[in-house]
């Protein structure tokens, strides 16, 4: 299983989710994930609207296994529901 962070520098969401990512990485062997910062690759909005199929007002925008699951709200429920050890 692997999530992709879509995010920018400076974003507090965007941590909060690297370290999610992170910490859930820590504890199964079987997830991983990437970082991709948006504003190094050269990535905008309009880019991730057409991955995503709707339109994207805020980062990060994160999938997994590549099915969108949203920010990083969404992530963390995601992520309490379905990857977390007990």
């Amino acid at each position: 299983m692997i999530a992709v962070i879509f995010g920018r520098p400076g974003c507090p969401y965007c941590v909060r989710a690297k370290e999610l990512a992170e910490n859930i990485a820590g504890q199964r062997e079987d997830f991983d994930f990437r970082y991709v910062d948006i504003q190094a690759e050269g990535i905008t909005k309009a880019d991730l609207e057409k991955t995503v199929g709707k339109p994207v007002q805020t980062v990060p925008q994160i999938f997994v296994d590549e099915q969108h699951v949203g920010g990083y709200t969404e992530f963390a429920a995601y992520a309490n529901a379905n990857l977390m050890t007990a």
